[in-house]
This record gives C-alpha cells, sequence and structure tokens, in this order.
C-alpha cells in the first residue's frame, strides 16, 4: 500500500518579509524607492526605511507597471 497524501499540493513558499523588496526590474519609481530605502538604513532611519519598502510592495498594486 502507498503512503496516503494527507495535503492537496505541495507547500506555498512566501518571500522573507524581514528583507527588502526587489526593484521590478526597469521601474524608475521602484529605483528611486530602493535608493532611498538603502540611504534611509545607512542613516540608522529604520522607520523611513521600512516606510519605503512598504511603498514599493504597494505601488505596482495601485498602478500596475507598464510593458515595454
Amino acid at each position: 500500500m502507498s503512503p496516503r497524501q494527507t495535503f492537496p499540493e505541495s507547500p506555498v513558499t512566501l518571500p522573507d518579509p524581514t528583507r527588502p523588496p526587489r526593484p521590478t526590474p526597469g521601474c524608475d519609481v521602484c529605483a528611486a524607492l530602493d535608493q532611498q530605502r538603502a540611504e534611509a538604513e545607512e542613516e540608522g532611519n529604520t522607520r523611513r526605511a521600512t516606510t519605503l519598502e512598504m511603498e514599493m510592495r504597494q505601488h505596482h498594486a495601485m498602478r500596475p507597471p507598464k510593458r515595454r
């Protein structure tokens, strides 16, 4: 008798929320936000860095990226 599978599919792999998001290639907004986030981290401004990370994660949901 073969082992019975008790789950419908393989587990979902989520991105690590403690790491900053990666900028979308070709997106000027992502590049600017990432630069500002890096500067805020260097200055020790964790609050601003976190705010910029959230904005980077959410800005494509507000306006989808343009296709080239």
